[in-house]
């Protein structure tokens, strides 16, 4: 049997907003399933797929670092959304990896609708999981909390239409791959990844917790492979480090050192051109609870393995991928069932019973709270609540119109969330809470492994006694769970009470208070014990909609100029005449805004070589590693696009050129595509 070409579909981000508001509502042909393993055989029908969620790559807040002016200039390695369908005959699952910096719950929503809109009730919240990579080199403003949107200027309908759609495709691709397959597990462990960027707060945690990470990290790698036909389709491989190898003073679009470890896979290792619409081989690199685990080696941002950057998340990429490789080299067949079940719990006002608090008193979470270290920041990484503080002189538009969110907490607030020191009381803000309260968490089974789905940063002791609780109540080992932190939902971390007490970072973002964890552990409980006998749980309360109550306050790019005497697309910069293989090589292009045309599942550049036949070939393209497109403007309206190509130590011989793509708009508001070519140059 032939494999199914896992497609990226295409479609424009252009009015996906529409679509997911108007989903469930929509008349459209619904596509059926395809036909089922048969039940009880060790094979499962498996799909793949992926898509482009590239947001647009100038003027847009980034998300993650909440540094008021890092807005993208350009793309640096494209971020993309993963998708794997498992079906065992009885149920199916989806799987999907967004490398982007969290799901939010309006994303999740997005999906699910859209999702429901294609497939009907297929695809539902209850069998589909979403989970985030947490780059912070990508475009915010998905998300409907205000908090997360503060340094964003707001809502950004472009972000969230790119993810969203991107998300949708992946899975559609992967629904459409459908064909016969079998899973195996492997692990390893990976000790040079990740450091612990809050010892001090790991350190007052039981020894009986600390015993388990004897280095103070979780070193755990766990690689699912895809074979079909004889041969490996994919693989999602889990391991905890921050996806922060790029600094809050970058402003390229990255996805960062996992999305490296994805592209050395897939493009590398097996040759996947994502322009060609096809994808022979998906490699997904997930997280688990890496809430207090960095990248940054040296404890500072930017810093370790080396001082750059770049080589900083090509190296800390290359190990996950490298370990990536070692957990196959032990993978044994998996066979066994496929399941999954979600509820929502409101983390605000969760009611806990003493079995689950460290003094054994019942306990109660409190209303979202920032601490004041959360302001200050992870020094490791970078700082936290996002647009605070706000630079000197400026202003922040979204804060004139919604108010200041460092407010004085009332008195008990104070007591409830002790011994932390609110700065600003998120979940008591008008017009409504900043961040979500009602969230989602999840199970999922494939074969002998099970994901604890969490929308919160998970600490490794957090993490760990969570894969305790769901293990024992699965009847399972505790290396059979995972902590799938990053899921379905965002509302920042989750830390064990003795590491709350110290108020670190991590603390002062755990926004629901000292017992967060203990309702965790209580709820995944329930969960698990329902999950095990296959009972029915309620889907608890409904979680927000507040789509509806989204400002924007980043200013809309007008028509596009150019210089006087010239063209768009005209080459401002031409490169050399000759370069020798392992050198990098530049052009600058009289260019467009890229928020005119994303130019999602695309790209901005492609570096063409002549063939034999007196044909231009492309060799490589924006999108990719070797290729770094910057962007700047002159002016108000002109932009210049510079792009750069590393060329491969193993280039071709040959002549070479460089070509722009890009869309420009009129006065009109008319859009126009244009074309740029460099001269040509050799390579030797």
């Amino acid at each position: 049997m032939s494999v199914p070409r896992r497609t990226v579909l295409a479609r424009t981000a252009a009015g996906s907003a529409a679509l997911a508001t108007a989903a469930a509502a929509a008349t459209v042909p619904v596509l059926g399933a395809p036909a089922t393993a048969a039940p009880g055989s060790s094979g499962y029908l498996i799909g793949l797929g992926l898509s482009d969620i590239t947001g647009p790559a100038a003027e847009c807040g980034m998300m993650g670092y909440s540094q008021f002016d890092q807005q993208t200039a350009g793309i640096h390695l494209r971020p993309r959304a993963r998708a794997f369908i498992i079906d065992s005959g009885e149920r199916r699952i989806v799987f999907a990896v967004a490398e982007n910096g969290m799901i939010f719950q309006s994303v999740h929503r997005g999906v699910m609708l859209e999702l429901a809109r294609r497939f009907g009730d297929l695809y539902t919240e209850q069998n589909v999981a979403l989970t985030s990579t947490h780059s912070h080199a990508t475009c915010g403003g998905s998300s409907n909390d205000y908090a997360y949107n503060l340094s964003i200027l707001g809502f950004q309908q472009q972000v969230y239409d790119a993810e969203v759609n991107g998300i949708v495709e992946a899975i559609a691709a992967a629904h459409a791959d459908l064909g016969s397959g079998t899973l195996s597990l492997g692990r390893s462990e990976l000790h040079d990844a990740s450091v612990n960027r809050s010892r001090v707060a790991f350190e007052r945690n039981p020894d009986a917790d600390k015993q388990h990470f004897p280095n103070a990290i979780d070193p755990a790698v766990t690689v699912l492979s895809f074979v079909k036909g004889g041969k490996q389709v994919g693989a999602i491989t889990w391991f905890a480090t921050h996806n922060t190898s790029m600094t809050n003073q970058n402003r390229l679009i990255s996805a960062d050192n996992k999305g490296y470890a994805s592209f050395s896979y897939e493009h590398t290792d097996h040759g996947v051109r994502y322009l060609d619409g096809r994808a022979d081989f998906v490699a997904a690199f997930a997280q688990t609870n890496a809430g207090d685990m960095s990248p940054n080696l040296n404890l500072r941002p930017g810093s370790g393995p080396t001082d750059n950057e770049f080589d900083n998340t090509r190296i800390i990429g290359e190990r996950q991928y490298h370990a990536s490789k070692d957990a196959l080299a032990t993978a044994r067949s998996m066979s066994g069932a496929v399941d999954s079940m979600l509820c929502y719990i409101d983390l605000a006002d969760t009611a806990v019973d003493g079995r689950f608090t460290p003094d054994g008193q019942p306990r109660h979470t409190a209303p979202a709270a920032a601490g004041v270290s959360l302001i200050a920041g992870s020094v490791e990484d970078g700082p936290g609540l996002p647009g605070v503080p706000i630079p000197e002189g400026v202003r922040n538009p979204f804060i004139d119109a919604l108010g200041d969110p460092r407010q004085p907490a009332p008195s008990w607030l104070t007591d409830a969330q002790a011994p932390k020191a609110i700065v600003a009381p998120l979940g008591l803000l008008p017009p409504v809470p900043w961040v979500p309260n009602v969230v989602p968490i999840q199970i999922v089974r494939i074969g002998e492994l099970y994901l604890a789905g969490g929308g919160g940063e998970f600490t490794i002791v957090a993490g760990l006694r969570i894969r305790r609780a769901v293990a024992a109540a699965l009847g399972v080992s505790v290396e059979q769970v995972l902590m799938q932190g990053y899921a379905n939902a965002y509302h920042e971390y989750v830390t064990t009470p003795e590491e709350y007490d110290s108020q670190q970072y991590e603390g002062g973002s755990t926004l629901f208070g000292r017992y967060t964890l203990p309702a965790y552990l209580q709820e995944f409980t329930r969960l698990a014990t329902a999950f095990a006998a296959r009972q029915q749980v309620p889907r608890g309360p409904a979680p927000r909609d507040i789509s509806n109550l989204q400002p924007n306050f980043q200013p809309a790019p007008g028509p596009d100029a150019t210089p006087p005497g010239r063209d768009f697309g005209d080459v401002l910069t031409q490169p050399a005449p000759a370069y020798t293989a392992g050198s990098p090589a530049a052009a600058e292009f009289v260019s467009a805004h890229p928020k005119h045309s994303p130019r999602r599942n695309g790209t901005f550049l492609e570096v063409q070589r002549r063939n034999a036949s007196d044909d231009w070939v492309r060799v490589a393209n924006e999108g990719e590693w070797a290729v770094r497109f910057y962007w700047s403007k002159r002016g108000t309206a002109e932009s210049v696009a510079r792009f750069t190509w590393d060329i491969p130590a193993d280039a071709t011989p040959g002549r070479y050129r460089m070509q722009h793509y890009a869309d420009a708009l009129g006065a009109d508001g008319v859009l126009r595509p244009f074309t740029g070519t460099t001269n040509e140059f050799d390579v030797s």
